[in-house]
């Protein structure tokens, strides 16, 4: 096998002498160093493959220290605050949706089930709800309002019911 026309090579500076036979893993490293040299710009196309082809065939791990000698060993480091993707093309982060609105919303649907016995906490959880997502800037106002109106309803409800019931005993007398 002829020496590569790789500039300036260095001896393994690893803990390991150069004529250990390479692991599966060693090879898997040296590759995800040769992509992240080509990701980077710091060789064609070409010779990536080469180099890819050669670090799956080589025996020892100084084959594969030769392959990645002219190459960073790990991300290049950033200067103190600098950002390496500017912030325009970040991810905006979404905000979560807030889980006592959520609580209302089911508490608010499951009002005809139990017959309004989750009512009162719906009315709670949803007014608790509202103001957590004015003052956080959560998600989940429509699940908030949902059980707030539910609530009320099956509340408001069972208070006509009561009193109706009130009215025709004492009519009844």
């Amino acid at each position: 096998m002829s020496q590569p026309p790789y500039p300036s090579w260095q001896p393994w500076q690893g803990p390991s002498a150069p004529s250990m036979l390479a692991s599966h893993a060693d090879r898997e490293r040296a590759v995800d160093v040769l992509r992240a040299g080509y990701g980077e710009g710091r060789m064609e196309h070409g010779e990536f493959e080469k180099r890819v082809a050669r670090a799956y065939a080589a025996r020892t791990v100084g084959e594969l220290a030769v392959l990645v000698a002219d190459l960073p060993q790990g991300p290049v480091p950033q200067p103190a605050g600098v950002m390496p993707v500017p912030r325009t093309f970040l991810p905006v982060p979404r905000p979560q949706t807030n889980g006592k609105a959520v609580a209302a919303g089911v508490c608010g649907l499951l009002c005809v089930p139990t017959m309004g016995l989750t009512g009162i906490p719906a009315v709670v959880l949803g007014h608790v709800a509202r103001a957590e997502i004015r003052s956080r800037g959560e998600l989940g106002d429509g699940l908030a309002l949902t059980g707030l109106v539910l609530g009320w309803l099956s509340t408001v409800g069972w208070a006509l019911v009561l009193v109706l019931l009130t009215v025709v005993s004492i009519a009844a007398g």
